[in-house]
């Protein structure tokens, strides 16, 4: 047992939260209700905890997040709680990959994080146990977690096992990279059928440290996810029994009243891009862990990435920069052998979930030899996530240097301007871009997408593509996934929409990219610039619904592109220029 019984009681601790709806006189219609949905004495004065499952029938990781709860549940009952599991959206960053519903993959994380909280605040549960795979999710659910500050611990549901082509791992990006094969004649028809059937075999989030597993390193590394839980798979047995103490476990955080604040710590952030950094991780952390931390009243810029970038080893070579999916990761020791690999800057006094330090974590590491290197042997000396400005990103732009051939660090081409990533993949297909161009795609940042839709698309087009491979960048102020390998700089800020000089470029100009320096420059004098301002509108937007929602309020991705509304001291009366007639 992780707890010891609650003793049978017809009256509830009135410090639990939940004795806000089910202790006294006045709480009996909703006790009642509580007994309409099946719930008996003991369960209604029980703690209450909060099952937050993401599963649907749509998403690979998350199709088996159903029967995953169910040893959650199990473990919360067992320790004397009663689970009441609710589900909240998840989108298929993959299925969403390349058209109009991309737009809604990023604002899908805010309406994750508000039904969450939500759901929780409505009917005071006492404790949380949150379920989820895949991009936007895990930090939806993270940003509800922070935000709410009840007793949470987070179940990552795992990965994909890798697939195999032609005798080699595959994986998703392998079958976008394929499709640039094929329309270059590399593959036949049938090949690109073989690889479509074989790249991804089972349930799980995609296998390479893509966004998914990359958000749920950073989750185990912040100490909110059991020990191992982000790199045993979606398959793995172990991955149930994680699942059954975490629901058991939560029950002793309530009974504590260990808080997310309590975990949630500048050290605690501070160690997960350490993590995140040794791993080769995706981008997208770039937007999600300030968005997190910002929940949790913390202040993680651009600039915190640049400067832990500049001493952290990157130790992994993990797909899509290199041969290594999660299996191989979670066979090498995971993520306790990284941060023990790490161990000289851990913050190693600090708690998590499971009642262990971090500290304790590190001295139960076991790490093998194939896919985490040693510290005086890295893969890159300093970390795979690099942050650039210059007088094209002024607030910034971010780039997967791990993943970047070394040979574009330093890159001098010439501009390709679209005002749509549908524009540019059009022109990609067409075969109108040269080796020596640097594309630009813009008005797809959080604003003017609207919802910074991720480009796998154009980046695995351009990789895939033996012509192109090595000799085009690709700039933007939208966003990649974390499946993007190569010269992709995307999060420019100011986005165009926003007024950023990137809504300045024209097809011709010169512009320079150095990675090593962090520069990104567009090469045209300021006065010419400022001419072109002069005939500068920003474009209209045919949008209605979440988007035109998210358009209004979403802030700039070098913030995370988290949604702000003016605040209420603003709000002043609006007289009537002129008096009503009376009747």
């Amino acid at each position: 047992m992780y707890r010891k019984r609650m003793p049978d009681t017809t009256e509830k601790d009135t410090d639990l939260r939940s004795a806000t709806v089910t202790e006294g006189v006045d709480r009996a219609p909703h006790r009642s209700l509580f007994r309409a949905a099946g719930l008996d004495d003991e369960e209604i004065h029980q703690p209450l905890i909060g099952v937050a499952n993401s599963w649907n029938e749509i998403v690979p990781g998350h199709v088996h997040l159903d029967e995953l709860a169910t040893h959650v549940k199990e473990g919360v009952r067992e320790a004397g709680g009663t689970p009441l599991e609710f589900n909240t959206i998840a989108v298929d960053d993959g299925i969403a990959m390349g058209h109009e519903g991309m737009r809604s993959s990023l604002p899908s994380r805010e309406t994750i994080a508000d039904s969450v909280e939500l759901m929780a605040n409505a009917h005071q549960f006492d404790g949380l146990v949150a379920m989820a795979s895949c991009d936007k999710i895990v930090p939806g659910m993270l940003m509800a977690v922070a935000r709410l500050d009840i007793p949470a611990i987070v179940v990552t549901g795992g990965h994909m096992a890798a697939g195999s082509f032609k005798d080699e791992p595959a994986d998703l990006v392998t079958v976008f990279e394929g499709v640039s094969k094929h329309q270059e004649g590399e593959l036949s028809d049938e090949e690109l059928y073989d690889l479509e059937c074989s790249a991804c075999p089972g349930e799980g989030s995609c296998a390479g440290m893509f966004t998914a597993n990359t958000m749920a390193c950073v989750t185990e590394a912040l100490g909110l996810s059991w020990t191992e839980c982000a790199t045993f798979g979606a398959t793995d047995e172990k991955k149930r029994e994680i699942a059954h103490k975490s629901g058991a476990e939560v029950l002793r955080l309530v009974e504590e009243n260990i808080r997310p604040s309590d975990l949630l710590t500048q050290e605690a952030f501070e160690d997960a891009l350490r993590v995140d950094l040794a791993l080769g991780g995706s981008t997208n952390t770039m937007l999600h862990v300030p968005a997190i931390a910002s929940e949790a009243g913390l202040d993680i810029t651009l600039e915190d990435f640049e400067s832990l970038a500049a001493e952290t080893p990157h130790l992994a070579h993990m797909s899509p920069a290199g041969p290594w999916r999660m299996e191989h990761l979670r066979d090498d020791g995971g993520v306790p052998a990284v941060m023990a690999e790490l161990a000289a800057e851990m913050h190693k006094g600090r708690d998590t979930i499971e009642g262990r330090t971090i500290s304790d974590r590190i001295e139960k590491a076991t790490k093998g030899d194939t896919v985490i290197r040693s510290r005086t042997n890295p893969v890159h000396e300093a970390g795979s996530l690099a942050v650039i400005d210059g007088n094209l990103a002024p607030d910034g732009a971010v780039v997967k240097a791990g993943a970047m051939d070394e040979s574009m660090h330093h890159f001098e081409g010439r501009a390709r301007v679209f005002d749509s990533q549908g524009a540019a993949l059009a022109a990609l297909d067409e075969g109108a871009i040269e080796p020596g161009d640097v594309i630009v795609i813009r008005y797809e940042g959080p604003r003017g997408g609207p919802g910074m839709p991720e480009m796998l698309e154009p980046t695995s087009k351009v990789s895939g593509s033996p012509r192109l491979s090595g000799e085009v960048a690709l700039i933007t102020d939208g966003r990649f996934s974390g499946g993007t390998r190569g010269a992709a700089i995307g999060h420019v800020s100011p986005e165009a929409a926003a007024g950023g000089p990137i809504a300045l470029v024209e097809d011709g100009d010169s512009i320079s990219i150095d990675v090593d320096d962090g520069r990104l420059m567009l090469d045209v004098p300021t006065e010419t610039l400022r001419d072109r301002a002069t005939d500068w509108s920003v474009p209209e937007q045919s949008v209605s619904g979440v988007l035109e929602k998210y358009a209004a309020m979403a802030t700039s991705a070098a913030t995370g592109g988290v949604l702000k509304a003016p605040p209420l001291s603003e709000v002043q009366i609006e007289l009537p220029t002129k008096s009503e007639p009376t009747t």
